[in-house]
């Protein structure tokens, strides 16, 4: 019989607790819940499948891949801030020690090693091909009501890549033509320094010549009209990555600036993070919008996109269309009232509609815990490889601990036990026929989703 994600969830919670735990207490000794989540954490995430066991046929064999692996999961969970304090921390916390993989004080490797990894784990991706498979084995049998869109700011201690075009001020570029003249003045060229003085420069006044192709066509030279039919490598390659300067405004007008990257996440109800895509700080959401659900389509199921005012866009709308779900997002003001001059909507969302976009603030809670408790806020390293792994390590973290946490729950009365067992029953079925339907023929199986928020369910 094929176990739901909740039984297997709850089956794996009773093998840490009544093997796995006595047997790590009598050789570490006692743990407290930080270590005892910890371990439930690195036991979820298959790591050992993607860490390269040898080195190949030249040079020293590589060791300690897997251990230093762990390490880092465990940085992200106990929000270690510098990978020198979790050495230290390894060598004076024998628990910690052992659960990594290193029995002596004296085999945790030093700073230098740590920092080769890291950048091997960085080249290869490991973060993200662990994170794609844990999606995969735990939410592909899942049917997910909501996908929440969002990005958030991640700032770093870096310059700016230099291939960047050089911003020259309207200043600058007067004095530049001035040295121009005078350098001709000099050199006997009068007449032609004369002419470029009294050249005046052409604007656009007026109104705009008629289109001659008769009905105006938006450009197709865009971003978002290429992604509709790349595919997703070619859409991953486009993409800016490197450190730049980003702006966003914040819901009361006030604009923040920051020099570094974004984070893109696609999160699930439950807090659990299913895409995730790092780029520069410049870049758009919306240019991120295509790229991310797709991604989200290969990896599950699910019957709702909800995205803010950032995301409005035809393409956007058009491809969340074409994957089978409903779009949800906030529309732009872009009609002017012609009696109070002020812009106002051109659609808006029914009572219902508004009720399922409250679910979007799961992607604002992550975006707060991945830097609160998993240490997104702070790291040292530069570059967008170590930028990426760095953070998709905390988010690998917060996947296999909210993971845990949905097999701590339990139901209040009987009834909500029976629709569990039957909504668990339904969820087994319907993914293999989901595709060739509406999501909106769909919408009284998602009030039996498996939500901890949901009215019936609470955490032990």
């Amino acid at each position: 019989m094929k176990l739901t994600l909740r039984q297997q969830l709850t089956q794996f919670g009773h093998l840490l607790q009544d093997r796995l735990f006595p047997i790590l207490e009598e050789s570490c000794g006692e743990m407290d819940q930080t270590m005892k989540r910890l371990v439930a954490v690195i036991e979820l995430v298959p790591l050992g499948r993607f860490v390269p066991a040898g080195g190949g046929w030249v040079g020293r064999p590589a060791r300690d891949r897997e251990a230093i692996g762990r390490a880092f999961i465990a940085k992200a969970v106990l929000g270690i801030a510098l990978t020198r304090q979790l050495i230290q921390r390894l060598r004076n916390d024998e628990s910690l020690r052992k659960i990594c993989g290193w029995t002596k004080a004296s085999q945790v490797p030093s700073e230098s090693k740590f920092s080769r990894v890291f950048a091997e784990f960085a080249e290869m991706q490991l973060p993200q091909f662990v994170h794609e498979a844990l999606i995969q084995e735990t939410q592909k049998d899942r049917l997910i009501g909501h996908i929440s869109r969002d990005s958030t700011a991640i700032e770093a201690r870096e310059r700016i890549a230099e291939e960047r075009a050089e911003v020259v001020s309207k200043s600058k570029e007067k004095a530049d033509k001035e040295r121009a003249v005078s350098r001709e003045l000099k050199t006997g060229g009068v007449f032609a320094a004369v002419q470029e003085m009294t050249k005046k420069k052409r604007g656009s006044r007026g109104p705009h010549k008629p289109y001659k192709g008769g009905k105006y066509k938006a450009e197709k030279d865009t971003r978002l009209h290429r992604q509709r039919s790349m595919k997703l490598e070619k859409m991953l390659e486009e993409l800016p990555k490197d450190c730049s300067v980003g702006a966003k405004t914040d819901h009361e007008g006030r604009e923040k600036c920051w020099n570094g990257y974004k984070l893109h996440l696609d999160v699930a109800d439950g807090q659990i993070p299913i895409s995730a895509i790092v780029t520069g700080a410049s870049l758009h959401d919306s240019q991120v919008a295509i790229p991310l659900a797709t991604m989200t389509g290969q990896r599950v199921v699910n019957l709702y996109d909800l995205m803010d005012a950032a995301y409005d866009a035809g393409e956007i709308i058009d491809h969340s269309l074409e994957l089978g779900h409903v779009p949800l997002i906030t529309p732009v003001r872009r009609k002017v009232n012609e009696q109070t001059g002020e812009r106002e909507a051109t659609r808006s969302f029914t009572p219902a509609e508004e009720l399922r976009f409250n679910e979007r603030t799961t992607v604002e809670r992550v975006n707060a815990r991945l830097k609160d408790e998993f240490g997104v806020r702070d790291f040292r390293v530069r570059g967008h490889k170590k930028v990426a792994a760095h953070l998709m390590f905390a988010v690998l973290a917060l996947t296999a601990r909210v993971g845990n946490s949905l097999s701590k729950i339990r139901l209040q009365d009987p009834i909500s036990e029976r629709l569990f067992r039957v909504s668990g029953r339904i969820l087994q079925v319907v993914p293999r026929f989901l595709k060739k339907f509406h999501p909106r023929n769909f919408l009284a199986l998602h009030d039996f989703r498996i939500d901890p928020r949901v009215r019936g369910y609470r955490f032990a």
